[in-house]
């Protein structure tokens, strides 16, 4: 993975068949940290999954996904809902159980219609800003 906005990179196995591996969990959620306080939350790795199958579903496993951003705190989801727009006032990003991402070579529309196909949480596309929202919350689109 690639974050966008810390520049920094993570290379992790994160599961062994369906063991989870704590350690690399631990490494994830720091990577995924607000990028704007630093505040760690603890991902539902199940996420971690969904974006395998989806790297999978566009023909490109193991690709670096790009990550435009992970976990919020309520102040950043707050911030953002004052300075930009379509930031939803309780974001699943609040709860570590959703990530924005963009995966070079694939276009974000292809990303877009893997990700619904996998009908496993919410999905948004965000075509001018180049990305796409995957959650754990319910199968929903916009």
């Amino acid at each position: 993975m690639f974050h966008t906005h810390t520049g920094e990179r993570l290379d992790v196995v994160y599961r062994r068949a369906t063991a989870y591996i704590p350690e690399a969990l631990a490494q994830v959620d720091h990577f995924l940290r607000d990028h704007r306080t630093g505040d760690v939350h603890h991902y539902d790795p199940h996420l971690l999954d969904l974006l395998a199958d989806l790297e999978t579903a566009v023909g490109r496993p193991m690709a670096e996904i790009q990550i435009i951003c992970g976990y919020r705190t309520a102040w950043s989801n707050n911030f953002l809902r004052i300075h930009t727009s379509g930031v939803a006032e309780h974001s699943l990003h609040m709860q570590a159980e959703a990530i924005d991402i963009r995966l070079p070579g694939i276009k974000t529309w292809a990303l877009r219609d893997a990700a619904l196909a996998l009908h496993r949480g919410g999905v948004g596309y965000y075509a001018k800003s180049d990305f796409v929202h995957v959650d754990l919350g319910r199968v929903r689109r916009w």
